[in-house]
């Protein structure tokens, strides 16, 4: 069969190459177009472009709506002339729901893997997913209860984090590698993939690592973002960088300061005590506090419906009370060691096997059925 796969961020690209692989196993005859990253590249799919060029966050996608739209339109262009037997989509809401829409109206399957956060805000956006994608493969256990109230019965198959998590072969020699002295308590630094949350987050972290000369603080940088956006960074003797290498810089912290995204998942399934933090533009938290419908940002505490880490958020994204939580996370404290505890609760109650193989084999198995 032929597949079209889309996705349109990092982490998009990551879940893609594994969903590929596991297709591939089921599928012998199978060949794959779309849009991704190296790692769908890597393994197998055509590209018609790279997702960072759809790397738009926030009003910046208003911004470059007509680039957007151009580059839509080459997508759908594609898609026709490829001619697949399945359009699968991977989470980048704006411009998958719309691709979606476009699968319906020319009546190729729409495969929604990970489909977008509606639970969190616009929820109204559940009845185009209705609508329009003819399977969807949550990643999520609440999201399942969550579909059932607009009348979907969605496939949970569990999280492709833990699959990457499990999947990891750590270097035996990262610490050495990097200089990273073993006698310093190591703090993770994980400020985020965007250029807007590195700007407004690294400046924070740096302000905490400069009152802390007694940790070694490790940056996990990105290495297709500018240098100038670390700037805070580099006059602070106690501040490392590492680059591509996060699971293998988490393995070896102590506690972690993560801004909320992915990261804080992949930060608990490593076992990692952390504190969590956020910051938007004033018009854009205004906007995005009147329309969340949920308690959390992060994913941990969604999942575990409590708060398990410490959000700080907007104004208490503050020096003074980031110092705070990251003493009671990195020190022999009760704190963190509930904290431990209930990442164990996690993990748990989200080991269902492999989420890209059940979501290959589902697909295989409704595309034949088809």
């Amino acid at each position: 069969m032929k597949y079209y796969i889309i996705a349109g961020e990092r982490s998009g690209d990551l879940h893609g190459s594994n969903l590929v692989k596991e297709l591939k196993k089921l599928d012998g005859a199978a060949t794959f177009r779309g849009l991704g990253g190296e790692e769908m590249e890597r393994n197998g799919v055509s590209l018609l472009f790279h997702c960072e060029q759809l790397a738009f966050m926030g009003f910046l996608a208003v911004i470059n709506f007509f680039k957007i739209a151009a580059y839509m339109k080459q997508c759908q262009n594609d898609v026709l002339q490829y001619k697949p037997d399945a359009l699968i989509l991977i989470d980048y809401g704006g411009f998958n729901r719309q691709m979606a829409k476009f699968g319906k109206r020319n009546k190729i399957k729409v495969l929604y893997y990970i489909p977008p956060k509606v639970w969190a805000w616009r929820q109204a956006r559940a009845w185009s997913l209705k609508e329009n994608a003819d399977q969807l493969y949550v990643i999520l256990p609440f999201e399942k209860e969550f579909y059932k109230r607009y009348g979907m019965d969605v496939n949970y198959v569990g999280n492709p984090v833990l699959d990457a998590i499990k999947s990891f072969q750590p270097n035996q020699n990262f610490q050495r590698e990097q200089q990273i002295p073993p006698d310093k308590k190591t703090i993770a630094l994980l400020p985020g993939s965007r250029k807007m949350e590195l700007e407004r987050i690294v400046p924070l972290m740096a302000e905490v690592a400069k009152q802390n000369p007694s940790y070694q603080f490790v940056v996990a940088a990105v290495d297709n973002l500018p240098e100038y956006l670390y700037a805070s960074f580099k006059q602070l003797g106690n501040v490392k960088f590492v680059y591509n290498q996060t699971y293998d810089l988490l393995l070896h912290a102590r506690s972690a300061i993560v801004t909320s995204g992915t990261a804080t998942l992949e930060t608990a399934l490593l076992n990692v005590p952390q504190v969590v933090v956020y910051k938007a533009g004033g018009l854009e938290y205004s906007i995005a506090k009147s329309v969340v419908k949920v308690q959390f940002i992060s994913l941990v505490n969604l999942i575990a419906n409590r708060e398990v880490v410490k959000e700080l958020i907007q104004a208490d994204a503050n020096p003074t009370k980031l110092q705070q939580e990251l003493t009671v996370i990195t020190e022999e404290t009760e704190q963190r060691q509930q904290m431990l505890n209930s990442y164990e609760e996690i993990y748990k109650t989200l080991d269902t096997g492999s989420a890209s193989a059940n979501a290959a084999q589902l697909m295989v198995q409704y595309l034949r059925k088809g």
